[in-house]
C-alpha cells in the first residue's frame, strides 16, 4: 500500500462551515425513475419529485481560507447531467460507498474538474471499493497502459479502514460500515458547525453492524435508504428505515433510493413526523 493509500487521521483546524449545503443530486434506484418502457403512475407522473436519477450527493461548505469546497458522495451514471444541472465545476474529495454501477460509472466524467482545477481528486472507499474501482478504470488508475495517450481523469485512489476517519478541509468524514446484503459497504458520517450536522449519509442498506450504532447516535440529518413499503433482500424497506430512523433519533430523516413504487405525493402522508421522502435536487441545510 503506497502512502497515498494511508489516510491521515483528522487534525480539524476549523470545526467547519455553518452555512453548508447538501444536495441530493439523484434519488433513484439503480435503473432510475421512470423506469424504461413502464407506463406507471409514478413513472407517468408530472410531478417532478417523481423523476429520479440514480442516487448520488454533494456537500457544499467553504472552508476555513474561504475557499468553496464540494465533496461528492458517489459518481453514477448520471453524473453529467446532474453536474450541468446543479452548475458542479469542482470536486475536493469523492467519497464511495461502494463499486456497484449506478455509484461509479460517473467516474470518467470527473476528468472535467481536473482540468478546471488543476489538480489531482482523491477517491476514497473501503479496499473491496477502490480495487473493484482501479479495475473497472484500468485506463485512468494505470495510464501508462494506454495504447493512446488521451484525456483521463487524474485520480488519487485512498483505501480507508471502516469506522476510520479522514479531513475535508475542516469536516471530518468518518466511514461507518454498513451491509447492503451480503456486501459490506460504507455510510458517511460528516461532523462540522452548523445545523446540518452531525450529516449521515447511509445509501443501499439493508443491514447495520453492531459496532456501527455508535457512529449514527447524535445524528441530527440522516440521508437513508428506503426502497419501498414491500421487501427486498438487499435494501432497507420505509417501514425497515423509519424503525432505524426512530432508533438513530435524528432531528431530519430523508428517503432516498426509492423506486417507482414510490409515489411522492401519494405516499409521503404515510411517513412519520421527522421523515420526508427525497428528491432530485433537495438541499439539506
Amino acid at each position: 500500500m503506497g502512502e497515498r493509500d494511508r489516510p491521515k487521521q483528522p487534525k480539524l483546524d476549523t470545526p467547519g462551515d455553518p452555512h453548508a449545503v447538501l444536495t441530493l443530486l439523484g434519488t433513484g434506484t439503480s435503473a432510475g425513475v421512470p423506469l424504461i418502457g413502464c407506463d406507471c403512475a409514478t413513472c407517468t407522473s408530472v410531478d417532478p419529485r417523481d423523476r429520479r436519477l440514480r442516487t448520488s450527493a454533494m456537500l457544499r461548505f467553504t472552508d476555513a481560507r474561504g475557499v468553496r469546497r464540494t465533496v461528492l458522495l458517489d459518481v453514477g451514471p448520471d453524473h453529467r447531467q446532474q453536474a450541468l444541472a446543479h452548475r458542479i465545476d469542482r470536486a475536493d474529495h469523492i467519497l464511495l460507498t461502494h463499486s456497484h454501477v449506478d455509484h461509479v460509472w460517473g467516474l470518467d466524467e470527473v476528468r472535467r474538474y481536473n482540468a478546471l482545477m488543476g489538480t489531482s481528486i482523491p477517491v476514497i472507499g473501503d479496499a473491496r471499493t477502490i480495487d473493484e474501482v482501479c479495475r473497472i478504470y484500468a485506463h485512468i488508475f494505470d495510464h501508462a497502459r494506454n495504447t493512446n495517450d488521451s484525456w483521463v481523469a487524474d485520480l488519487a485512489a485512498i483505501r480507508i479502514a471502516p469506522g476510520a476517519s479522514l479531513d475535508c478541509h475542516g469536516i471530518r468524514a468518518t466511514a461507518v460500515p454498513m451491509l447492503h446484503g451480503r456486501l459490506p459497504i460504507l455510510a458517511w458520517r460528516f461532523d462540522g458547525q452548523g445545523p446540518l450536522f452531525p450529516l449521515v449519509y447511509a445509501t443501499d442498506v439493508n443491514g447495520i453492524p453492531p459496532e456501527s450504532w455508535n457512529h449514527l447516535m447524535g445524528t441530527r440529518t440522516l440521508v437513508l435508504d428506503g426502497l419501498r413499503f414491500r421487501s427486498h433482500p438487499t435494501h432497507l424497506t420505509i417501514d425497515q428505515a423509519i424503525d432505524a430512523a426512530a432508533r438513530i433519533g435524528a432531528a431530519r430523516t430523508v428517503l432516498v433510493h426509492m423506486t417507482h413504487d414510490i409515489l411522492h405525493e401519494r405516499d409521503a402522508r404515510k411517513l412519520p413526523q421527522g421523515v420526508e421522502f427525497g428528491f432530485d435536487g433537495l438541499e439539506l441545510r
